[in-house]
């Protein structure tokens, strides 16, 4: 008899997942249930309703239209029924203007504490920053997430946005209406907007954390790549959209909804999970950062950190995101007579940075893994002076800088700190002293250097 552990390794084992960015999949759990040379025949095999999921204004330009058809038990309509309030009072939504006392500042937290009670993943979301405006479209929020239970019988899905997921500690399983997705630290997962899912663990171990990026504007796209060409970076055979697959569950459950920044309950008799068939490029993905290929200076000095960037969220200026994820991953540090980390600025953009593992090259202590740091809008940062010390003194050598993974959510947008942020007990007031050793070293002579 297999524990719940093996049953779980031998359900990964079996999934399988379609590789590509934005293609056109198709994909069936029963033969026969997808219909072909049509969308919406008179009568679907198995007693399937068709359905269609718009994730753009069905008048949107061939290259961004996204749609998806969907071929399931029960049409959308019967999984929900009349809604009631529901409160999940940490999961902010901007416009959010918590009141709070926390000057302005550079800022750096530990890792969120461990639930103490039963805690599922949307329970356990605690939005750190927002910024922008949801009903509009604009902007995004950067959240974390602790739990230790799963959604046995709860679903989820939000109106105001796509979710992407970001373990740090514990593998998760989610469960989509599109089919299922195991993801790994190292690894994300994106929720397009609207979407039904919900997340249980996986492997051994009680909590499960990580992050999430709400984005409430366009899409995370593939960045364009310019002069690098049409290799390297996030190359599209990496992302991995599942087949599909269905949980055909005749019980009590609950719907819940996040629409407008608020939150709405429904039960109903059965699992809304129910999508047999489907076909089309608006569906869930996983990445695997592991498998970024990075790009950089073979010369000397330190290129900008947009080369590191997976997934980028357009506006309508050109170059300018309303959000992007960035990594920094595993690399060769090989510059010439060069600072190698990066540079101290000032930024017309707000970076919320976490770190997977490992330990990130600008900071030699306080930023754990698990941990989080906000420079907003042309507030100054760099590495701190132990940093700056070390790689202004080192011997220029090829470095390899492994076993660390960190990331970014970027955006144009100056990101609000959330009350529960403000008051979060490993806030570290001590981060700002961390530049406090950089000392003057100008010396006017002629000639000196």
């Amino acid at each position: 008899m297999l524990d719940k552990t093996e049953k779980q390794a031998v359900a990964a084992a079996a999934l399988k997942y379609m590789p590509g960015f934005g293609n056109d999949f198709e994909t069936e759990a029963l033969p026969g249930a997808l219909p072909q040379g049509q969308n919406s025949p008179q009568k679907c095999n198995y007693g399937l309703y068709a359905e269609q999921l718009s994730g753009s204004p069905f008048t949107a330009p061939r290259g961004t239209n996204e749609r998806s058809w969907l071929y399931r038990i029960r049409p959308s309509v019967r999984h929900t029924k009349r809604f009631s309030g529901a409160s999940y009072p940490h999961w902010k939504t901007a416009p959010c203007l918590d009141d709070h006392s926390l000057a302005l500042g550079q800022l750096r937290w530990g890792p969120l504490p461990e639930p103490n009670d039963r805690t599922n993943f949307i329970q356990g979301i605690r939005t750190m920053t927002t910024a922008g405006d949801a009903m509009t479209q604009v902007g995004m929020a950067a959240h974390v997430y602790a739990f230790n239970d799963d959604m046995d019988d709860d679903y989820f899905f939000n109106a105001d946005g796509e979710l992407l997921i970001v373990p740090e500690v514990g593998s998760i399983r989610i469960f989509t209406e599109m089919g299922i997705i195991d993801v790994e630290p190292s690894e994300i997962c994106l929720i397009p907007r609207g979407m039904m899912f919900k997340v249980s663990r996986l492997g051994e171990g009680e909590m499960r954390r990580g992050y999430i990026c709400e984005n409430y504007g366009a899409k995370f796209t593939m960045p364009d790549r310019g002069p690098i060409g049409a290799n390297c970076l996030a190359n599209p055979r990496d992302f991995k959209t599942p087949t599909a697959a269905y949980e055909d569950k005749e019980t009590p459950c609950r719907v819940l909804v996040k629409w407008c920044g608020k939150f709405h309950v429904t039960e109903i008799g059965h699992s809304p999970l129910d999508v047999v068939a489907w076909h089309g490029n608006y569906a869930p993905f996983k990445y695997d950062l592991r498998t970024f290929s990075p790009v950089g200076a073979i010369l000397f000095d330190h290129p900008d950190p947009s080369i590191f960037t997976v997934l980028t969220a357009p506006t309508e200026e050109a170059g300018t995101a309303n959000v992007d994820f960035v990594i920094f991953p595993p690399r060769w540090l090989v510059a010439e007579h060069s600072f190698r980390p990066p540079w101290y600025h000032r930024n017309i953009m707000s970076e919320f940075m976490g770190l997977i593992y490992g330990q990130y090259d600008a900071k030699e202590e306080g930023f754990v893994p698990g941990g989080m740091s906000l420079h907003n809008m042309m507030l100054p940062h760099g590495p701190d002076a132990m940093g700056f010390e070390k790689a202004s003194n080192g011997e220029l050598k090829p470095v390899k800088l492994d076993h660390t993974m960190a990331f970014m959510f970027e955006t144009r947008f100056p990101q609000q700190l959330t009350k529960f942020a403000a008051e979060l007990e490993t806030l570290q007031d001590n981060y700002i002293d961390c530049w406090d050793g950089l000392e003057r070293k100008f010396d006017g002579t002629p000639g000196i250097k």
